[in-house]
């Protein structure tokens, strides 16, 4: 039962902080595309920076869906 509502809070957090979650990895990203790219090798970006928060906070999301319906399981 711990483990469900650890998990519960980790979806709370990730959709809570999604902005500034996506916004670092984006950051790290483009640092890892610039070094590729002194090193010759192209590789175009993937997400814009509305799409990585789109995708963080859905995350966050659809882990509190699973764990809730896990907890509602074990309730019942």
């Amino acid at each position: 039962m711990r483990l469900e509502i650890a998990r519960l809070c980790l979806g709370l957090g990730i959709a809570g902080f999604h902005v500034p979650i996506a916004d670092f990895i984006l950051e790290r990203e483009r640092a890892l595309l610039l070094t590729l790219r002194r090193h010759g090798i192209g590789i175009p970006m993937v997400l814009s920076r509305t799409s990585a928060q789109n995708l963080y906070f859905s995350f966050g999301i659809l882990i509190v869906l699973i764990q809730l319906l896990r907890l509602h399981q074990l309730a019942s």
